[in-house]
Order: C-alpha cells, then sequence, then structure tokens
C-alpha cells in the first residue's frame, strides 16, 4: 500500500491531484442530466457502417 512518503513526493501529489479531479468530475456529471426535451431537439445523423 501507499505511505506517508509516497504522497509527500511529487508523483504522490499529483496522484493525490488526478483523484481529487475524477471525484469532482464524477460529482458534477452526476448533477448534470439533460432534460427530455433538450434531447430531442438536438439533431442526430444514423451511421451505418458495414
Amino acid at each position: 500500500m501507499y505511505n506517508r512518503r509516497f504522497f509527500q513526493s511529487r508523483l504522490g501529489q499529483a496522484a493525490l491531484a488526478s483523484i481529487a479531479a475524477m471525484m469532482a468530475f464524477v460529482a458534477l456529471s452526476t448533477q448534470m442530466q439533460a432534460s427530455p426535451a433538450f434531447a430531442a431537439a438536438m439533431p442526430v445523423e444514423a451511421v451505418e457502417l458495414a
């Protein structure tokens, strides 16, 4: 497991910043939900791949 010495290094601090950014992204993305009217108004092209 990681110890306190690891998190005091630059790599450990970068890892903590990355974890905090991912947690913030998840927290914000769960609050953003498109309404059905907005989702229906978006033009979508269907592409069929052979």
